[in-house]
This record gives structure tokens, C-alpha cells and sequence, in this order.
């Protein structure tokens, strides 16, 4: 198959006019990609929650480009075009909006917080507004709309599947793309790898363990899948 794109993450091949394969990468980055490391099973575990959520999101009405998991590194999904626009929601302060704004790491938002940033790797992912991103071009001012509305949409979604495991999401990034007919749909994934995930002690089970050197990422990766798993 013919090799469309390569991130930090995952690597991207067409599979045919309409369909790609997503395959996951064991590499984990922070800080843009100054840190790197390889970290075996990183992207298996990665792909199973993935899939996990998208067919939990996709059973109460989220339109995604996921189709159905191929293999233990492999997810079949729908061909777009993806808008350049990061999407952060976030529940409880922790990470970049601690430091930015001084709020304490662990005070909850009284609503969720919706942030944009420009996805692109050159300008470092600078946070953006709605004028910005229309400037840009990246979208409408109806198309953020739709956006912000379905990230807000997820984000509830999201919040009670993992109450049911007795975690806390914290925050996540997600992002968008339009598919062949122009419809704008769900993308990338959704993993430890962009999401907040914390135990009632406040306790990281997502990429802030490799951020931070706190603990073991796998152990915390296999936990969520596992949990996960287990409350279908």
C-alpha cells in the first residue's frame, strides 16, 4: 500500500479511493518530539482503547472516520482531509493551562474549557481563536461551531465511560477531518497518548509518565485497556 503520511505516532497508507489504514507506532514523544523513545507495545496497547472508544462514541451518534480494527497495530477508516486544527477539552487544569495561567494543577473547571491550537509542527502548535482559524482559512465560522459542539459532545461521552471504570478524564485533543462528500467527522485516535487519565489520587494513567519520568507507561497504558476491556 502506498504510504500517505508519517507522524510522532502512526503511519498513514491508502488502501483504496475511500478507505486508508491507520498503523500504530510503539515511538512516544514529548515536547514536540524533543524527547523520544521507543517503547514496545506502546502502539498495540494504543490501537485496542482506540478502537474500543471509537465503537463506544460511534454507538451514541459521533460520526468518526474509524471503521473497524484490522489487527493488533492496524484500524481500517474512512479517507479525509484533515483540518489542521487541534482541539483541546479540558475538565480539570493540568499541563500547558497550569503553566500558561497559573491555575493549579487539579482545580475543576466549572464547564469544560474548549482550546484551539494550529496543527503545525514548524510553528510549535500555537493556540489559535475562532478569528484565527478563519483567517487562516482552516475553517468556517459555522464549521468551528459544528466542532466545538460535537468536542463537547465527546467530551460527556467520554467522561462517563471512564467514571465507569472509576477513572477521571482530565483533558484530551482531539481532531477533525471532512470526508469525500464534505462532511466533518472524528479522527486521529483516542488513547493515553492524547487524553488525561486520573485515578481518584489523582494518579497519571496517560503519557505524563513518560513526560514526566513518574512511572511506568505501559503498566498505565495496559491498565486503562484492561479496565476498558473488562466494562464493555
Amino acid at each position: 500500500m502506498k504510504q500517505l503520511y508519517e507522524g510522532k505516532a502512526k503511519i498513514v497508507f491508502e488502501k483504496n479511493n475511500e478507505q486508508v489504514i491507520i498503523h500504530f507506532k510503539d515511538d512516544a514523544t514529548a515536547g514536540n518530539g524533543a524527547k523520544k523513545e521507543i517503547i514496545a507495545k506502546k502502539g498495540i496497547l494504543n490501537n485496542h482503547i482506540t478502537t474500543i472508544l471509537f465503537t463506544y462514541l460511534a454507538q451514541h451518534g459521533v460520526y468518526s472516520h474509524f471503521i473497524e480494527q484490522v489487527n493488533e497495530r492496524d484500524i481500517l477508516c474512512k479517507k479525509v482531509v484533515v483540518i489542521p486544527l487541534e482541539v483541546i477539552v479540558r475538565n480539570i487544569a493540568a499541563g500547558s493551562i497550569s503553566r500558561r495561567l497559573g491555575i493549579p494543577k487539579g482545580t475543576k473547571f466549572e464547564t469544560p474549557t474548549v482550546e484551539f491550537s494550529y496543527k503545525n509542527d514548524a510553528l510549535g502548535d500555537p493556540l489559535l481563536n475562532d478569528d484565527h482559524a478563519m483567517a487562516l482559512k482552516i475553517a468556517t465560522k459555522e464549521e468551528l461551531e459544528y466542532i466545538k459542539k460535537e468536542a463537547l459532545k465527546i467530551n460527556e461521552l467520554l467522561i462517563k465511560r471512564f467514571a465507569s471504570i472509576n477513572m477521571s478524564l482530565v483533558d484530551f485533543k482531539l481532531e477533525f477531518g471532512k470526508t469525500s462528500d464534505g462532511s466533518i467527522c472524528l479522527v486521529d485516535e483516542i488513547s493515553p497518548d492524547n487524553c488525561r487519565i486520573w485515578d481518584s489520587k489523582q494518579t497519571s494513567f496517560d503519557k505524563d509518565r513518560f513526560r514526566e519520568d513518574s512511572g511506568d507507561l505501559i503498566s498505565g497504558y495496559e491498565t486503562i485497556y484492561q479496565l476498558l476491556k473488562e466494562s464493555i
